[in-house]
């Protein structure tokens, strides 16, 4: 019922007719999913913008992250590493965290329940698939909001594609890849916003200090549950640009402007305003309309990622972690390793007779959805931040533990907002 509560209101302003619709057309997408990827990715990209079923959005992230077709041509590996009882240090390291994932959440709240048990197992043949790795405490957060939506192999395989092709390198030892991305960052940031870049010049302070967590986590320790779902949506279709995109204009929105700096003169004001970020700019239809309207491409995240790269190497030398090159989203991966048919065979296969249950129906959600889109064109760049007062997660007078506590070690929960409600 939690769980419910919480896909219904990323879904609240949707029709239900046209949510069912939405439904329709995922399920179509699911069952010739090679030659959507194929022949009409621009529209597969356009309904993840618009958000995924709650209803489907499990099983389309398995698809779009590779993960379905990764678990199809290993069958049988995650029970055999389900069976094998782990390296006793990362054994122990993860069984201490597991309380800390979503503690308000039904699925992990309870010590040894069902969510905490899969959790473990996620973690624990992850460290086994990839010893060298090991476990980092980022992943724990990231496998959980994974279980939410699926059941644990599945979880495990998009975890695993996670780790290699949409963010290779930040979960290994030295965190060298999250260095190189936060100087990124910071670069975009100049052509984005040049007083917030100024402010943080000005002060000295380092990517690292402020975006290493909405990285790793992808952001699902810092934004309220709506909008994480919506930006996982996205980032799972195209790729890390979407995280910078959500770090972009978190920091545009917080110190674009004079009058914004007026309240954090010093380092440790402005740790403490990106660390405590206003709802209002983090709310849903708001975040989603300015990550869309943003222009940040694959091609100014790679152009900056060389130049970021001879930078590292004329002042630290080579990296010691070599990662396998980074693939910008579902298109990528399926091109870099194309799938067979029977890879992406649904068990079983869902066929829709109709969308909905009669034309009529069907003809008045399609005025409905029409009339969104020409309300959305007709304000395409008016969308302006809600005031706080009608956020739907009030926050909390006492901020939590990790607002004091940036470092990942000392990692206490998932609550990285004031609002201890937004992740029930």
């Amino acid at each position: 019922e939690l769980l419910g509560t919480v896909c219904l209101h990323s879904a609240e302003d949707i029709p239900i007719e046209v949510l069912r619709q939405r439904e329709a057309k995922w399920l179509d997408m699911l069952n010739s999913w090679d030659k959507w990827m194929a022949k009409k990715h621009k529209k597969v990209k356009e309904r993840c913008q618009k958000g995924i079923p709650p209803s489907l959005r499990g099983r389309a992230w398995l698809y779009l992250t590779g993960g379905k077709v990764k678990r199809e041509q290993n069958k049988g590996r995650f029970q055999e590493l389900d069976n094998q009882p782990g390296d006793p240090k990362w054994v122990d390291i993860i069984e201490r965290d597991l309380h800390r994932q979503f503690p308000f959440h039904e699925m992990f709240a309870a010590r040894g329940g069902h969510g905490q048990q899969d959790l473990f197992r996620v973690l624990k043949a992850y460290t086994l698939y990839r010893p060298e790795e090991g476990y980092c405490q980022a992943q724990a957060p990231v496998a959980a909001v994974l279980l939410m939506h699926m059941p644990a192999e599945d979880a495990f395989w998009v975890l695993v594609q996670i780790c290699e092709k949409y963010l290779p390198g930040y979960y290994s030892t030295g965190l060298e890849a999250i260095q190189l991305d936060g100087e990124i960052l910071y670069a975009l940031l100049r052509r984005v916003s040049p007083v917030a870049h100024r402010h943080l010049k000005n002060h000295k302070l380092e990517p690292i200090l402020y975006m290493t967590e909405w990285f790793m986590c992808a952001f699902s320790r810092t934004l309220p549950w709506a909008s994480v779902l919506r930006v996982w949506d996205m980032f799972l279709c195209e790729g890390v640009k979407i995280l910078f995109r959500v770090g972009l204009v978190l920091l545009k929105c917080m110190l674009g402007s004079q009058e914004k700096l007026k309240s954090c003169q010093g380092l440790y004001e402005t740790m403490q305003l990106l660390r405590a970020i206003h709802p209002q700019y983090m709310q849903e239809r708001f975040l989603v309309h300015e990550i869309i309207e943003l222009s940040v491409t694959e091609r100014d995240i790679e152009k900056e990622h060389h130049a970021q790269l001879r930078s590292w190497k004329e002042s630290h030398g080579d990296l010691h972690c070599k990662s396998p090159p980074r693939m910008h989203g579902a298109k990528a991966i399926m091109a870099a390793e194309p799938p067979s048919r029977q890879d992406l065979r649904q068990r079983p296969t869902i066929i829709v007779e109709s969308p909905l249950a009669s034309m009529t129906d069907e003809v008045q959600a399609e005025d409905t959805e029409r009339s969104r889109k020409a309300n959305k064109k007709s304000h395409k760049t008016t969308i302006t931040p809600p005031m706080e007062e009608v956020h739907p997660y009030p926050p909390s007078t006492d901020p939590s533990p990790l607002l004091q506590h940036l470092t990942l070690q000392k990692s206490e929960e998932s609550l990285s907002s004031a609002e201890h409600d937004t992740y029930l």
